[in-house]
């Protein structure tokens, strides 16, 4: 019997679709971007029919309450495979219950399985919350670099 209650941490695939959509629409917002499921939806896609990332889904019942989302990477330095963990969501109902947690440490298992060096991310300043999170569950701050960004026009 299916615990409604339990919550279960697995590898997405394509047909997870349909669930993710609002979440990664909500984590969109929460970047204080636009909702647009139609944008979600399309990105989503995308990433699983071209394996463009990995994406771990929390699940309580039937419900989908938290993703996260790696894209594969090198470190030119290391000479070898990363992984950017990229997102992080779980959604305000379901905080406070290890998800994120949960979350983390499948990515981590993930990397190890697949033989990268290293998970990078990298958050707002003002994001307490999930600076808490990650330190907590052994994410060291990196203090030796900087971040820049270059913002380019959109193709046309």
């Amino acid at each position: 019997m299916n615990d409604p209650e339990k919550i279960n941490v697995r590898q997405a695939t394509i047909s997870d679709l349909e669930i993710l959509e609002p979440l990664f629409d909500a984590y969109r917002q929460f970047y204080r971007k636009p909702a647009d499921l139609d944008l979600a939806r399309q990105f989503l896609r995308e990433r699983f029919q071209h394996n463009q990332s990995i994406i771990f889904l929390a699940l309580q019942g039937d419900s989908a309450i938290g993703f996260t989302q790696l894209y594969p990477s090198y470190s030119s330095a290391s000479a070898t495979r990363i992984l950017i963990l990229n997102d992080l969501f779980v959604a305000p109902q379901a905080r406070r219950k290890r998800v994120g947690s949960m979350l983390l440490a499948a990515a981590a298992r993930f990397g190890e399985e697949i033989g990268v060096v290293r998970l990078t991310l990298t958050t707002e300043a003002t994001n307490t919350q999930a600076q808490a999170l990650y330190e907590s569950e052994g994410w060291v701050q990196q203090t030796d670099f900087y971040t820049y960004n270059l913002a380019l026009p959109p193709a046309p």
